[in-house]
């Protein structure tokens, strides 16, 4: 069942990776420039960025340290996140297909770990949390942003449908209690957490995962016809003519330290 989702996901992101490079919303965001901020990087360091996608964080990390390298499952991922990173002058950023669940990379490799909106697909994130605890320094920082669902049952349960009919290779957002036990367990200390309010235009947020136009329309049926409290609590907006504008997520940045 996990090579058949990391079957999805490559399938996923190689007829679409040019997407996620030129999306606005991923290329910038405020969540993104928090990581940056937050980050405590200088010119020695050694950064990995899992699940690279197009490339956003090690672009914006690259002038800061002394090496990033970009780690992604898809051949075509890391393809166009090479061609916009080079094209924006940076020299020291390699390319590496890889597995975020198996890295293969020695113990104690890396100053940063980083990860932003890509978790959601991992099949297994246990997996993952073990293996960048794994190949960080002591004292070292996983810097990791993603989608996550509502503590509630009903919330979490609306959210991840909506997120697996408009893309397949989506698994699964977890919640943020979820990811500080996962982080916890894993011997992870935690330093700090902060959420970021994430609307999504409805149109785009569909067209991004290429959805096709016939399940675009169920998928939006079937959200205008949620309950009165998903229409409040994910603020569903509509347009004069009734069709569905936007809604609104939320994301996490959890910045954590492997101990000395």
């Amino acid at each position: 069942m996990s090579n058949e989702i990391k079957g999805q996901v490559q399938k996923q992101f190689a007829s679409n990776a040019y997407k996620y490079v030129t999306s606005a919303r991923h290329a910038k965001g405020e969540d993104l420039a928090w990581l940056v901020a937050s980050s405590e990087v200088n010119s020695s360091m050694n950064v990995l960025d899992i699940a690279t996608g197009g490339g956003h964080v090690a672009n914006a990390l690259a002038p800061l340290v002394n090496q990033v390298t970009a780690l992604d499952l898809t051949e075509e991922m890391l393809q166009v996140a090479q061609q916009f990173i080079h094209g924006n002058g940076h020299t020291n950023v390699n390319f590496v297909a890889g597995d975020a669940e198996q890295l293969p990379f020695s113990d104690n490799t890396f100053d940063r770990v980083t990860s932003r909106i890509a978790a959601h697909h991992f099949p297994d994130v246990v997996a993952f949390v073990n293996e960048s605890l794994r190949v960080l320094k002591p004292g070292g920082k996983l810097l990791l942003i993603d989608n996550v669902a509502p503590e509630s049952d009903v919330y979490d349960r609306f959210y991840n449908d909506i997120e697996k009919w408009r893309d397949p290779s989506h698994g699964r957002a977890w919640r943020k209690s979820e990811w500080i036990s996962m982080l916890d367990k894993a011997g992870f200390r935690i330093d700090a957490m902060v959420t970021f309010e994430k609307p999504f235009q409805f149109t785009d947020w569909c067209e991004r995962a290429a959805l096709p136009a016939q399940a675009m329309r169920e998928l939006e049926v079937s959200m205008l016809h949620a309950e009165d409290q998903i229409h409040k609590y994910f603020k569903l907006e509509k347009s004069e003519d009734g069709s569905l504008l936007s809604f609104e997520g939320e994301s996490v940045y959890i910045q954590a330290h492997k101990p000395q």
